[in-house]
């Protein structure tokens, strides 16, 4: 079975960092990209970074700069290092997988991070 699994979460203060940890397990087939997605409430599920197999990265606006997107060697860890951040950025972190067979996009099950002073 695959397995994706998120780690990191907390509550932290404006300003403080977190790094997440997403760990994969699992024959998948295909992957072309690895990153972060998040979810506020009340809000559509963003990406907020992303990592492809030859190792671009992208980035939204909204964290250009604060967030960087990592994996080890062997492509099994993938990281998002959270600098500066801001209560915006308070949300549920899902790690994501996407392939070119189904089911594409495989979801680790999220980790909370709260903003707040």
């Amino acid at each position: 079975q695959v397995q994706v699994v998120e780690s990191g979460g907390g509550l932290v203060q404006p300003g403080e960092s977190l790094r997440l940890s997403c760990a994969v397990s699992g024959n998948i087939f295909s992957i072309f990209a690895r990153g972060w997605y998040r979810q506020a409430p009340g809000k559509q599920r963003e990406l907020v970074a992303s990592i492809t197999k030859g190792g671009s990265t992208v980035y939204p606006d909204s964290v250009k700069g604060r967030f960087t997107v990592s994996r080890t060697s062997d492509e099994n860890t993938v990281y998002l290092q959270m600098n500066s951040l801001k209560p915006e950025d308070t949300a549920v972190y899902y790690c994501n997988v996407k392939a070119t067979s189904r089911p594409y996009d495989y979801w680790g099950q999220g980790t909370q991070v709260t903003v707040s002073s």
